[in-house]
């Protein structure tokens, strides 16, 4: 690659962020842009080649409600008994490839297997949407432009390595490709041979999918041998308003305070931490690591990434968390009007969606704080009304 491109694409490769109006001016613009970034005319114009908007890719954009459900809902629907059998299976056929990747990476093996378990199933459902097509429709649409149209670049890029065929390469409605699910930008950037055959084939390549989602991972901040997430107990008296990812204390300082492992030990005492009460006090009780926030880089759905790391310790065998007995969720119009109401009081929520995400879980704890109610950032139907 060349070294204008190179830098290109690891840096922001969109220089002008515009979207919508005309398919065929906009696709004109894209392929200015990529041949600034130093890709061939002929790459660029035979990857465009029968490109179209995919309405069914705008459609599942816009229909992400599996997100608005609560932690206990969401992790049970997506861990079932099945998963976590096929997760020893594979993790024993693999056992070589993950044994390399905690070896070089300090990644265990439980976290790629989460990832591989919710992306594809293991590799078995890995989506029929045109990548090309998919990326085309999500940088023309104005949602998300600043995010969409270097990955369209990228592809193009991907293309010229013999990495994805526009015509036929099929993945994921919002354009990942592979087992793990990864966009052009980081295959580019982090995708490796993981068998050893001269190609980063993240489709058919098991090894070729999990070194590249750790390297991944490692880009990220990946903290190699230290944990992520535990399952706690809480004491009763515990400070609420001290909860919450946006609060750290140490490991032994919050082991001072009170809280324990339910399962061995909490990890190393100067180690930063928060604890973690995605359905408030009465409900599942983690302390989450350094390690926890890189997730978030991965997928910024607040319980999507919760489910996910604590999938991961099951597969390295942590027992099924205590559910307790939380207060009922708010529904998904009750959460927007929350939300409303949050921003009345001059919140960023990060959009009026029914999600109960990591920004509108702060605001709750704020306004909780300010009413003098526990804070434990669970909204509830009396804060509703107080709001």
């Amino acid at each position: 690659m060349r070294l204008a491109l190179a830098f290109t694409l690891l840096a922001s490769t969109a220089t002008a962020q515009t979207c919508g109006g005309d398919v065929s001016a906009f696709i004109a613009g894209v392929k200015s842009e990529a041949q600034s970034a130093g890709l061939p005319a002929a790459t660029i114009d035979q990857f465009f080649q029968g490109a179209r908007i995919d309405q069914s890719v705008l459609r599942a954009d816009r229909a992400q409600g599996v997100f608005q459900k609560d932690f206990i809902s969401f992790s049970r629907a997506l861990i079932s008994q099945n998963r976590i059998n096929n997760g020893r299976v594979f993790g024993d056929r693999y056992d070589q490839t993950f044994n390399a990747i905690e070896q070089r990476f300090g990644i265990p093996r439980g976290v790629l297997l989460a990832f591989w378990a919710f992306e594809t199933d293991y590799g078995q459902v890995q989506g029929s949407f045109n990548t090309r097509d998919a990326l085309l429709t999500l940088a023309h649409d104005c949602r998300r432009p600043e995010l969409f149209r270097p990955q369209l670049i990228a592809a193009i890029e991907l293309y010229r390595r013999g990495g994805m065929d526009p015509a036929r390469t099929t993945g994921a409605w919002a354009g990942e490709i592979g087992q793990l699910q990864k966009l052009p930008r980081e295959i580019v950037r982090q995708g490796m041979d993981g068998d050893g055959d001269g190609i980063v084939d993240l489709k058919n390549s098991a090894p070729d999918a999990l070194m590249t989602g750790a390297n991944v991972l490692s880009s990220l901040g990946w903290r190699a041998n230290e944990p992520w997430l535990q399952e706690v107990i809480v004491p009763s008296n515990l400070d609420w308003s001290q909860t919450g990812l946006n609060n750290k204390l140490s490991v032994q300082d919050w082991a001072a305070r009170g809280v324990t492992a339910r399962q061995g030990r909490l990890g190393p005492a100067n180690l930063p931490a928060s604890i973690l009460l995605p359905m408030g006090r009465d409900g599942p009780a983690f302390i989450t690591y350094p390690n926890f926030e890189v997730y978030f880089d991965w997928n910024k759905s607040f319980v999507y990434v919760t489910t996910a790391a604590y999938f991961a310790t099951r597969l390295g065998g942590a027992a099924v968390y205590d559910a307790g007995n939380p207060s009922a969720p708010l529904s998904g119009p009750q959460m927007q009007q929350l939300q409303q109401k949050l921003v009345a009081r001059g919140h960023d929520v990060g959009g009026i969606d029914g999600i109960l995400g990591a920004k509108t879980r702060a605001a709750v704890q704020s306004e909780q704080v300010r009413l003098g109610l526990p804070a434990d950032a669970w909204p509830t139907i009396d804060l509703l009304n107080r709001l």
